[in-house]
């Protein structure tokens, strides 16, 4: 299929909003959720599964519901390697630097593996065992390999039922669910990986974001063209709140409620609370709506569009240098030498943008294999 340059571009601006926050700089808490009480992550988690469901059924229309499964369980496997390697790279180069420099940072990241380095071993293995920053490759995994069973029901028998189970996954989530599931699977397994030591999404909650945009991708794959246009009021009511969250964020901080940690769930990030899910989704009602305009008026900036198209890739990188600075200079705290953040933030958007660049020449020089097509529609 033909590349689209603005939904690149969109993945891009994401990338590169979750390396801001992610390296240790002054810039790191300023630039965390700017557009409001969402950040980077939810949008690139759906729009990941946008990109899944139209690839993916287009795949499946073109070759067949086997060749569909089978690219879905290669793209997986290539995740699995991918969130393998990072570990790796966390306990041995980075755990090697951490000799020399004993930051509390990385200590806090890789407790678990140095006081019990077979059962992190084992747990990483089986997705259990995520340490902070490496928390999210494993829930695109298991999406990932879910995601075949969801689009043949949906391509078959519609996505009705797909989106009510998924809402109610995300209800039942937010009273906890998942972490009785955890416990009980821990009673009868014994498992020896801590709840805390899981990661901090809760992938119950995040999956409605992955299938929202797997239907939202399947049915562009389905049915080309503009999408109908969303009633007038929808996008009044969506301005209004997107507004009202986006004052709220930068009037008071990231933590909407202050010390109210029962109010502050309404917009938790792990659990993806309820007011966070409604921002988003008007954030999303927004972006959508003033697409055409924003696509026919904005300026192409090319570097965003090379970020998104090798984004698997700039993702992988940015949490290495994330995890490399952490172990060199630690987090961000005053009385920091002021020359240290423009170097880490230059050095590292540097070596990302390097990074894209070869792949994007590596995958233009590498030949395509012929795809035998079928007009048969997928079974």
């Amino acid at each position: 299929m033909t590349r689209r340059w603005e939904l690149d571009a969109l993945r891009g601006l994401m990338l590169v909003l979750m390396t801001l926050t992610h390296l240790p700089t002054a810039v790191a808490n300023p630039l965390g959720q700017p557009l409001g009480h969402v950040s980077a992550a939810e949008g690139f988690v759906m729009l990941s599964g946008y990109m899944a469901g139209m690839v993916y059924t287009l795949r499946a229309r073109r070759d067949g519901l086997p060749e569909m499964r089978e690219a879905f369980l290669r793209r997986a496997l290539k995740i699995y390697a991918c969130q393998a390697a990072l570990l790796v790279f966390l306990f041995t180069v980075v755990g090697f630097i951490d000799l020399f420099t004993d930051e509390t940072a990385i200590g806090n990241l890789t407790s678990f593996f140095r006081q019990d380095p077979v059962a992190a071993v084992f747990g990483a293995a089986l997705l259990l065992y995520n340490p902070p920053l490496l928390d999210i490759l494993p829930m695109y995994i298991v999406f990932m390999l879910a995601s075949p069973v969801l689009l043949m029901h949906g391509l078959h028998q519609g996505w009705t039922g797909i989106l009510l189970g998924s809402l109610l996954l995300w209800f039942v989530s937010q009273f906890g669910f998942g972490g009785w599931l955890y416990a009980q699977a821990v009673d009868l397994t014994d498992l020896a990986i801590p709840p805390e030591e899981t990661g901090s999404f809760a992938m119950l909650a995040w999956q409605f974001l992955w299938v929202l945009g797997l239907w939202m991708g399947a049915t562009a794959a389905t049915r080309p063209g503009r999408a109908p246009p969303f009633p007038r009021a929808m996008v009044a009511v969506a301005a209004v709140f997107a507004a009202v969250c986006f004052v709220w964020r930068h009037a008071v901080g990231q933590v909407p409620f202050g010390d109210h940690a029962t109010l502050n769930l309404l917009f938790d990030k792990w659990y993806l609370g309820p007011l966070r899910l409604l921002d988003f989704l008007a954030l999303m009602i927004l972006a959508m709506h003033f697409a055409p305009w924003l696509k026919q008026h904005l300026p192409r900036l090319r570097f965003l569009e090379v970020f998104g198209a090798a984004s698997l890739t700039v993702f992988c990188v940015h949490l290495m240098l994330a995890l490399v600075a952490l172990a060199l200079v630690g987090e961000s705290r005053p009385g920091r030498a002021p020359w240290i953040d423009p170097v880490v933030l230059g050095v590292s958007f540097a070596v990302l943008y390097a990074v894209a660049r070869f792949q994007q020449w590596f995958t233009a020089r590498r030949p395509t294999a012929p795809r035998a097509t079928r007009s048969t529609p997928p079974r």
